[in-house]
């Protein structure tokens, strides 16, 4: 988790040492603090760097309280303040909350949950103020869609239906942290795109950037690729705005039964099936499904995918996204006559997408050279042993120290010279400054939207061949398909069964793609994304408008 970097504005040195003092006793989450004794300078501070949130003591040798955080206010009225009041000032706190401020504290009466809390509070009310729908993401996804919509000469009654998600939910849930007397207060989102094509299929993440803007890219996202593989599903995604490695065991199963069980009316295996995301896996599915049974009376497994194959989960599921990814790079490879035993490759990632990836290029004879997860990259010219670099994370949670390779930043790792380069980490990381700077023949997205829309121009432009991510990662829905169909109806497939009809589908999707490029002069992305909107429209105009 990235450090939370806080302005405290404070003239008296022994508080702000108290201060300081807290912020240091905070468990899982870690806070940097940088501290000014004045008004000017802390202006001073926030012109030479950005900062998550603002401690600030309204009383200052060079402002009055009166108006010191309405100044500040206004130099910067998205910045999430937190105001620091005197015991018998309590008055000008609750004036600057009604002025804007997001909380205040009184010197002396704080602890260090109370300290935590008031930023990190301060910091999601800002976002869900200022960015809920204003999401690059959404934007970026939008952006996706509406480049296509003209291109097929869309319908404008379909291409503003599409537009939107159709089903949006946002609540704010509690838990109880382990200590008893302390429940903490999150948003948590579910978002269904399109209900046309049958039940709602989407994964569920737990990260601290989750908002509505980014669950609803990502459920657009899932209905053209539902759409593009042919699975009877409309698109959902649904989150949870908190870092899920701050959470002990106990506080992430409390967590996520009392989300369960605010999206319950929503979920269903005959409306909405949850998977596993960006900071969930098993063990998240199976106390969702079996917060889900205990409210129905009985064993619901097809409630959702992804779990442990002992509840009903499928084989292949935990690595069909990554195996997916493999299979069409083999695809590109055969029509860019690119011989895969003599490639190489950097995978941009190491979490189940990309180790997946990297272990399954390795296993095809692609030669890895590079290999990354938020603590460092790795590279090796000599090729990365991808089994001891798992090895390696699995005892040491991340691969910082690894001793398999060179230590690399990420933005260097994405432009090593290869053959191959899987982005499978986070959104935006392929973007129009760094985009004529690669130096490969193919992208296979294994993350949601790693390449903005400029970058897409400009790669296109450079003639590398990108596999877009309603392509590249779907082998994951794809699997979850299947677990879901086995549940209904209480049948099992062996692991190679499930390899060949995932290898089958996705041959199809890349083929039919590779197709309307070819013939369309189209790019991947575009050729995908018309695949996919095309299907849903054909559904929608079936189906007709009621009433």
């Amino acid at each position: 988790m990235k450090p939370i970097t806080v302005l405290l504005v404070e003239d008296d040195a022994e508080q702000a040492r108290q201060f300081h003092n807290l912020f240091q006793k905070v468990r899982g989450v870690h806070f940097d603090v940088r501290t000014v004794a004045t008004f000017a300078d802390g202006l001073g501070q926030l012109k030479q760097a950005s900062v998550d949130a603002v401690l600030l003591d309204v009383r200052l040798p060079d402002s009055d309280g009166e108006t010191t955080f309405e100044r500040l206010h206004r130099h910067d009225p998205e910045l999430p303040i937190v105001v620091i009041v005197e015991p018998g000032d309590t008055m000008l706190g609750i004036r600057a909350v009604e002025d804007g401020a997001h909380g205040y504290l009184v010197k002396g009466r704080i602890n260090t949950s109370q300290l935590s809390r008031a930023v990190r509070f301060a910091m999601k009310n800002a976002r869900l103020q200022n960015a809920e729908w204003d999401s690059p993401m959404f934007h970026l996804a939008q952006q996706q869609f509406m480049k296509a919509a003209q291109l097929m000469g869309l319908d404008e009654n379909i291409r503003e239906r599409l537009l939107w998600p159709q089903r949006t939910l946002v609540v704010t849930l509690p838990f109880r942290r382990d200590e008893y007397n302390e429940v903490e207060t999150v948003f948590g989102y579910r978002v269904q795109h399109v209900l046309t094509m049958g039940p709602t299929k989407g994964g569920i993440r737990y990260h601290e950037d989750v908002d509505l803007g980014e669950t609803s890219a990502l459920a657009m996202w899932m209905t053209w690729k539902c759409s593009l593989m042919n699975l009877p599903f409309g698109g959902a995604k649904g989150g949870v705005a908190i870092d899920p490695t701050s959470l002990t065991r106990a506080e992430l199963q409390r967590l996520t039964r009392r989300y369960t069980m605010e999206i319950i009316d929503m979920i269903g295996p005959d409306r909405d099936i949850p998977a596993p995301d960006m900071g969930t896996n098993e063990q998240v599915m199976a106390w969702i499904m079996d917060t889900y049974s205990q409210q129905m009376g009985h064993a619901v497994p097809e409630v959702v995918t992804g779990k442990p194959v002992v509840l009903g989960g499928s084989l292949g599921r935990k690595e069909a996204t990554g195996r997916g990814v493999v299979y069409v790079i083999q695809h590109a490879c055969e029509h860019l006559k690119i011989d895969p035993r003599k490639s190489t490759a950097v995978v941009q990632g190491f979490g189940n997408v990309a180790s997946n990836a990297a272990k399954f290029l390795d296993e095809m004879g692609v030669k890895v050279l590079g290999i990354s997860d938020v603590s460092t990259g790795i590279r090796n010219e000599k090729g990365i042993d991808i089994a001891a670099a798992q090895a390696w994370v699995d005892q040491h949670k991340t691969l910082a120290g690894f001793p398999g390779g060179e230590p690399i930043s990420n933005s260097e790792l994405l432009q090593l010279p290869c053959d191959i380069l899987v982005p499978a980490a986070l959104q935006n990381q392929i973007t129009q400054e760094n985009a004529g700077k690669l130096q490969c023949k193919i992208i296979a997205e294994g993350a949601n939207g790693p390449t903005t829309l400029e970058a897409d121009e400009i790669l296109n432009d450079r003639g590398i061949f990108v596999i877009p991510d309603i392509l590249a990662n779907a082998g994951g829905v794809t699997v979850s398909y299947f677990e879901w169909v086995q549940d209904t109806q209480n049948f099992s497939w062996t692991l190679d069964e499930i390899n060949s009809r995932l290898l089958k589908i996705m041959t199809d999707s890349f083929m039919r793609t590779l197709k309307r490029s070819v013939e369309q002069k189209l790019d991947m992305r575009t050729a995908a994304l018309i695949e996919g909107i095309q299907r849903v429209t054909e559904a929608k105009l079936l189906r007709g408008l009621f009433p």
